[in-house]
């Protein structure tokens, strides 16, 4: 346990706060730094089991359940300074006379000069009743920065006493970053065990290690995707941007050293079905690092606090994968209303602070993308400058870019041939996204297949595409909205503009 968490933990104590929620799965870690505080102090400790319980030795004093422990102990208080130790009783908050008791102590704790009691709840699961909110003080344990992540790694070289080159202690600790010390030891011993030594191979074993906590915790969702940034038909600007970030993930421990900064990540706005999404998989695809996706509706919940709670957990497993690429998909309606008119409610409005103080102060490989459609309802600070690396635009496939869409496409589907007149192809689209092109293409061989014929002529594709409405057509006045929205907004081309 750190010292600058001990001594954090003691201010908190010296300050009256009287009910410390400490939001970790570790006991051992946990009771570390209770003694280290409370040396002198009387500790009583609760367990779900057995009741009342000796704080050092864990053996059974009384067997009793938490209402009966605290008009037990609650007196502690006025003859010694006491420290209740509450582990993992979340399911008894909801418990009105619990509630009561424990409110009893914090107000004897902060009125009472002759009393001294300071309570512990120990959870991986917050649930906070709505008359404790104000008692009530969350304390999280820091995670290990990269130099103490060195430090352990550097101890358990020394512990197997194996030799590992420099280079791979630095490139596995950036892989490292995220984790809590029980994790990164748990790691290294199964790298170890698995080959007798610790080499640049084991970042794919910390990546699956990495994965099984996402899916776990089941706040985040692991995307698997085949598709590449070759998947992409036009978007040069855009592309050539993810190839030069992709650089620096390919090389982040010299990037850093050298002193470029870690992407943040980028904001892709645009037309429907013309390739964010794609992008997000691409991009992922192109750093060689996993997809994750954040859907901010699984993180509501029905107490006070869980959905902060919830969005906490979320973008610390984000920082437990990284280096990853955090996909939030159309973000504009994960965050609806959020504009400073009132419109949204309030827990959405805490998420959506929580989320950009996140990532303004990260200092993690996590790369953001988010997507999104119409943002006229976005609060500007959101797209600030310093938030994202760069915003782009996706406009609708020019003609060039058209002619590449159809040409990946049939590709795919083997089904390409150089007889196909992409002019004539190019006047027909005028107006389509890629999702359109991409349906003109499958509804096209589908009816080759069905009729018995093999072959895919341009006549049989421009057929199609006058049978298909384009979105140009179907979304005409929202399309015209969100033209009107980037307008009044600095924000590059996804494609280059001699293409156009």
């Amino acid at each position: 346990m750190k010292h600058s968490t001990v001594d954090m933990l003691a201010s908190y104590i010296d300050a009256l706060h009287p009910i410390i929620y400490i939001n970790h799965f570790d006991s051992k870690v946990i009771d570390e730094a209770i003694s280290r505080v409370g040396e002198f102090v009387k500790c009583v400790e609760f367990n779900n089991a057995l009741g009342l319980i000796d704080f050092k030795t864990k053996s059974p004093v009384q067997e009793c359940n938490l209402e009966q422990f605290l008009k037990l102990t609650m007196d502690d208080g006025f003859e010694n300074e006491t420290f209740l130790i509450l582990k993992d009783i979340h399911e008894e908050l909801s418990n009105p006379k619990v509630i009561a008791l424990l409110k009893r102590i914090a107000e004897n704790n902060l009125y009472k000069d002759n009393y001294n009691a300071t309570i512990f709840i120990q959870s991986e699961t917050i649930i906070i009743p709505r008359e404790l909110e104000n008692y009530i003080t969350v304390f999280d344990i820091p995670l290990p920065t990269t130099s103490e992540i060195l430090d352990i790694i550097h101890s358990f070289i020394a512990d197997m006493d194996i030799v590992v080159e420099e280079d791979t202690i630095n490139d596995i600790a950036l892989s490292f970053k995220g984790l809590n010390e029980f994790q990164i030891k748990q790691i290294l011993n199964l790298a170890y065990q698995d080959g007798g030594c610790i080499d640049k191979d084991d970042k794919l074993l910390i990546l699956k290690e990495k994965e099984q906590f996402i899916k776990k915790a089941g706040m985040l969702e692991i995307v698997n995707f085949s598709e590449t940034v070759d998947d992409i038909g036009g978007l040069e600007n855009l592309k050539d941007w993810l190839h030069r970030k992709a650089h620096i993930f390919a090389n982040l421990d010299k990037a850093i050293k050298f002193g470029v900064d870690v992407p943040k990540g980028i904001m892709i706005i645009g037309m429907p079905g013309c390739g964010k999404s794609l992008t997000a998989k691409a991009t992922a695809s192109l750093f060689e690092i996993p997809l994750v996706r954040l859907d901010v509706g699984r993180l509501l919940g029905k107490y006070v606090g869980e959905s902060e709670q919830n969005m906490r957990r979320a973008l610390k497993l984000s920082e437990a994968i990284s280096p990853c690429v955090l996909w939030i998909d159309e973000i504009e309606k994960a965050f609806a209303g959020v504009s400073g008119d009132g419109g949204g409610n309030e827990v959405t409005t805490r998420l959506f602070g929580q989320f950009l103080t996140w990532m303004q102060e990260k200092e993690n490989t996590v790369f953001i993308v988010a997507t999104a459609n119409d943002i006229s309802k976005m609060p500007p600070e959101f797209l600030r400058k310093g938030r994202f690396d760069e915003l782009f635009f996706v406009d609708l496939p020019n003609g060039e870019e058209r002619r590449k869409i159809l040409d990946i496409h049939l590709k795919k589907r083997h089904k390409w041939n150089k007889n196909i007149d992409s002019i004539a192809l190019i006047k027909e689209t005028e107006g389509f996204n890629g999702a359109d092109l991409e349906a003109v293409v499958k509804d096209t061989i589908e009816k080759a297949f069905i009729d018995g014929d093999d072959s895919i002529t341009t006549e049989k594709l421009i057929a199609t595409v006058k049978d298909t409405k384009s979105i140009s057509n179907t979304l005409k006045e929202k399309i015209e909205s969100i033209k009107k929205t980037i307008q009044k907004i600095d924000i590059k081309p996804a494609s280059r503009i001699d293409e156009h």
